[in-house]
């Protein structure tokens, strides 16, 4: 199914965020999660369904000062 990931159209084989972020080699990353420009909590990631055309955006947490 074909989704957008931060920006990009991208290929996945599962329907799951949990699983997405798994296939994209996010596994166990702290990262930050939206669908369609609403909040994924991570506790809800393995049973959020995303749709084709759905936009994913991953968002890793950076330091700085």
């Amino acid at each position: 199914m074909k989704i957008s990931v931060n920006g990009q159209m991208t290929e996945v084989s599962s329907g799951l965020l949990g699983d997405i972020l798994v296939e994209l080699g996010y596994g166990d990353e702290k990262i930050a999660t939206a669908i369609n420009e609403g909040f994924v909590a991570q506790s809800a990631r393995d049973t959020t369904r995303l749709t084709l055309g759905d936009r994913l955006e991953i968002v890793a947490p950076t330091q700085g000062g």
